[in-house]
């Protein structure tokens, strides 16, 4: 037995990707196939910056956002539907799926300094295990030490298709503008001096152009079997 606790801890599922890769779908089968718990931590990002947009606070004043950070408390609750999302205790689950809620969550996430507050948020949350966790840096920043960690992606034309179908029969931009504003995201996301998204070295890419949905959740299925197994 390892006296360092190391082996005793539950074991952590990563999975990182750009932005409509499909990684929040990915994350809650694998946590109910293998009975761990889902923590999205994309949500803690747009309450955030929902609590940014009802504040007035620009989301390009950093010393503001810092300071609002300060007095902002963010929980996750999962549930057998998915996470309940708490923002200063008021249950924010439904409201942070806007489209002007999406945008701005990645434009706040640009600070290093509220980087650096989520990351805490995300590894106290993830201490004991046991989890499966999503978002853009947990296999390279948050949790480098994760036992199974993927890489979810996608062609930005089929990521933005994706997202369009979801929005229901009418939604109020076409698919190029989802597509565009997709593309802007990755770009923001790719080239931030503070945790840029990238793969982890020793993380799994899968690339979802040409799977379908079943198909994509097979696939991490057998990643996440078989990493587990040589635990």
């Amino acid at each position: 037995m390892s006296t360092n606790g190391q082996h005793l801890r539950k074991p952590i599922v990563a999975i990182d990707g750009p932005a409509g890769a499909g990684k929040s779908t990915i994350a809650r089968h694998l946590a109910r196939r293998f009975g761990l718990l889902n923590l999205e931590t994309g949500a803690m990002y747009r309450a955030f910056a929902l609590k940014a947009l009802r504040a007035g606070v620009a989301l390009d004043d950093e010393a503001q956002l810092i300071a609002l950070s300060a007095t902002t408390a963010i929980r996750l609750e999962p549930t057998a539907e998915g996470n309940r999302v708490l923002l200063d205790n008021e249950e924010v689950t439904a409201t942070i799926r806007t489209p002007e809620v999406t945008q701005a969550a990645s434009k706040v996430s640009v600070f290093p300094p509220i980087r650096a507050w989520m990351v805490a948020l995300q590894q106290q949350l993830g201490t004991e295990g046991g989890v499966v966790m999503e978002g853009r840096d947990i296999g390279t920043v948050v949790f480098p030490q994760a036992e199974v960690k993927i890489f979810l992606d996608a062609d930005p034309e089929i990521r933005g298709q994706r997202r369009f179908d979801q929005m229901g029969p009418k939604p109020a931009i076409d698919a190029a503008a989802v597509i565009r504003e997709l593309r802007e995201r990755d770009q923001r996301d790719r080239t931030r001096t503070d945790s840029p998204l990238r793969p982890a070295e020793d993380a799994i890419l899968l690339d979802s152009t040409h799977l379908t949905l079943d198909e994509t959740v097979a696939k991490a299925e057998e990643i996440v079997a078989a990493r587990l197994a040589q635990q």
